[in-house]
């Protein structure tokens, strides 16, 4: 790549800051550009930064993560927030996503996973953990009656291989798909995910 992806990084603790720096700082595409430590700080820098991309905790003094990545999207409808946080509870995953993150990464994920998510969300791509995704595919599967805007049958194995861990290049592959087809399909599901009440 030939520009570094901007990266704000928001987390209450000293030490995840500290390992988040260590884990960017060997990757020569990502450029750490500034660091928050609740979600006050977080709403002021990314108004001022503008960063590429932002890494969100969601359990933060002063300001929650939730409330900050609300905050952002009103003043920026495009912002890339990725969640990295340890909660995995439904409410939390569904919040966020409602909120307008477009990633949802447990603290639990390998170091190579946040920059893969990083990049993902800088292409205009989503990032679920597996376990996530796993959440909303037992959603689907559990939905009462079948709305008008639900998943299609499609979309329905696109969600389970996400659930699987697959990227959209290899989800492409399995359905014979191309990995845009698939990266639209991704974005439709975390569209209908962000207005489940």
């Amino acid at each position: 790549m030939s520009q570094s992806i901007r990266v704000l990084i928001v987390d209450d603790h000293d030490i995840v800051r500290e390992g988040l720096r260590a884990v960017l700082r060997v990757e020569p595409d990502l450029e750490l550009i500034a660091e928050a430590k609740d979600g006050e700080e977080a709403v002021a820098k990314a108004r001022a930064l503008k960063p590429d991309v932002i890494v969100m905790d969601l359990m933060m003094p002063r300001k929650s993560g939730l409330e900050a990545i609300r905050e952002i999207r009103q003043t920026n409808a495009e912002a890339r927030i990725l969640v990295l946080t340890s909660f995995a509870e439904d409410e939390m995953v569904f919040a966020a996503i409602r909120s307008g993150a477009l990633g949802y990464l447990l603290k639990e994920s390998s170091a190579q996973e946040l920059p893969d998510a990083i990049r993902c969300l800088y292409r205009g791509e989503s990032s679920l953990h597996p376990s996530i995704a796993r959440k909303l595919v037992m959603h689907c599967a559990y939905e009462p009656s079948p709305a008008p805007d639900a998943l299609t049958e499609t979309e329905c194995q696109v969600l389970k291989l996400m659930a699987r861990g697959l990227k959209n290049q290899a989800i492409g592959t399995q359905l014979n798909i191309s990995e845009r087809t698939a990266r639209f399909h991704v974005s439709n599901i975390l569209s209908l995910y962000s207005r489940v009440e």
